[in-house]
């Protein structure tokens, strides 16, 4: 298996720019996993999700901070291994743009009253890419 310290190359970066959903795993308490499709931007070279700060997203990485990413296509696949980290306070401008322009969604709105927005800020440690996956 290749680990990619770099950027993916521009065919990924497209998708990354292009495709709707990445499915986010976190590992819950009990070390099992938990798999949800995700809205994301991929800015910085970062991920970043947003997410109500009561999901069980949130509550499982404040735990344990690693967690997989993969696009939707099994054919070409892209998965991206990392360390995910809820941000509270800063929410960058550009971070914010990009979900609007990606999605026509504020992504700092809160979805329900009472509800705390964080944005999920995902560090790649290592890129698992078409043909180097085993």
């Amino acid at each position: 298996m290749n680990d990619l310290v770099s950027e993916p190359g521009p065919a990924v970066r497209m998708r990354l720019a292009k495709e709707q959903n990445v499915w986010l795993c976190t590992v819950r308490p009990d070390g099992s996993a938990h798999v949800t499709p995700v809205w994301f931007v991929y800015e910085s070279s970062r991920w970043w999700i947003g997410a109500d700060s009561s999901s069980v997203k949130v509550r499982n990485i404040r735990t344990e901070p690693r967690v997989s990413l993969a696009l939707e296509d099994g054919r070409f696949p892209v998965v991206a291994e990392g360390n995910a980290a809820p941000i509270h306070d800063r929410f960058p401008p550009e971070v914010v743009t990009a979900f609007d322009e990606k999605y026509g969604w504020d992504v700092t709105a809160p979805t329900r009253p009472g509800s705390v927005r964080v944005l999920l800020e995902v560090r790649v440690r290592r890129w698992l890419l078409s043909g180097t996956a085993q």
